[in-house]
């Protein structure tokens, strides 16, 4: 295959495969690492194109030793025994921001790959404080990317602890984004009726947002962040008969358009929700008042909250949820001390 039209995840394994597995496996015994791409990167989403390839994109690994102290040697090794080149590409090249050509091939354990990603160092120990403070890309860091070989299944019990949310805050962050909708719902046509058609607009974006959030909740999957959000919610099951509806709420003539668009939205959702046993209400959305707008019927969140059965979960706030719930602030996002600062201290 041509390393033109590999992608970077193939184009990685065939590196492990052909020279990493080989200088490891005569060094260390096999139970005692893993490898596979996982981390930040495209690649690791299975979403990098053409356009992927101008920055830090290329022969990159993750390889994850046993113990802290084969680190060094393990990175000792790579740097004497790889050669210059793979299938026509450098292995040593300079990252964004670098000038020093380098291997990437990141060594590290299990428990400080998880520290750096989620905040933790065990996945199957997480608090309900620790799993409202991973955002859907960092989970997707640990949990999308392919694995190559997984010597003791360290690495795969990780990533199968942090494949969904509990059950119970499942329920939880359901209902926040159920909440969250009820926040601003009936201002998108407040706003338009006092002339502010951007304003009208603007919500009716930040809706359209909790509504593909609240997709990928129903449909069990984590939402990347912000440049692969709507990629991957294409993706999912019931995008196809959402998409004209959220079209309608961004670009809808008028907020009458804009709040019909959203509200056969949320009957689509309501409508999985009540199939999978989570609710059974027989509408989405009713009048604000005796105004002509729209509120999430009352009994959804009700009924989410009602099957709860945890009572550190159900002692939660309603409506502020998990740390993307919370915030879009990139910077927060990114770190996971940060995050679970921010958990901690609003709980």
């Amino acid at each position: 295959m041509s390393v033109h039209s590999c992608t970077g995840a193939e184009l990685s394994r065939g590196f492990f495969d052909d020279l990493v597995r080989p200088l490891l496996l005569a060094h260390l015994p096999g139970e005692s690492f893993a490898a596979g791409r996982l981390g930040a990167g495209s690649d690791v989403l299975g979403l990098d194109d053409e356009v992927s390839r101008d920055h830090d994109w290329g022969l990159r690994l993750s390889v994850f030793v046993a113990q802290e102290d084969q680190i060094d040697a393990t990175v000792r090794l790579l740097d004497n025994e790889l050669p210059t080149v793979f299938r026509g590409l450098p292995i040593r090249f300079a990252f964004t921001g670098e000038t020093a050509a380098r291997h990437h091939v990141e060594v590290q354990t299990v428990s400080g790959f998880l520290s750096a990603t989620i905040g933790v160092d065990r996945s199957d120990r997480l608090t309900t404080s620790d799993w409202l403070s991973i955002t859907g890309q960092a989970a997707l860091e640990v949990t999308a990317g392919p694995v190559f070989f997984d010597g003791n299944g360290e690495l795969g019990r990780a990533r199968d602890a942090l494949a969904w949310y509990p059950e119970d805050l499942w329920r939880y962050v359901i209902a926040c984004d159920w909440a969250r909708l009820s926040q601003e719902m009936p201002f998108l046509g407040r706003a338009a009726y006092v002339g502010d058609e951007a304003g009208s607009r603007v919500i009716g974006a930040r809706l359209a947002q909790i509504i593909m959030h609240l997709t990928f909740l129903l449909e069990r999957h984590w939402p990347p962040y912000s440049k692969w959000f709507g990629t991957l919610w294409g993706a999912l099951a019931d995008a196809g008969e959402l998409r004209p509806f959220l079209e309608a709420m961004l670009s809808g003539a008028d907020h009458a358009a804009r709040q019909a668009g959203m509200a056969a939205a949320l009957e689509v959702l309501l409508a999985r929700q009540n199939r999978l046993g989570l609710s059974e209400a027989a509408h989405a959305t009713v009048p604000f008042w005796d105004r002509p707008y729209l509120h999430p019927a009352p009994e959804i969140t009700d009924q989410l909250l009602a099957g709860i059965v945890n009572q550190e979960v159900r002692a939660l706030p309603l409506g502020l949820g998990s740390i993307e719930q919370r915030t879009d602030n990139v910077d927060l996002l990114v770190s996971p001390q940060l995050r679970r600062q921010f958990i901690r201290d609003r709980s």
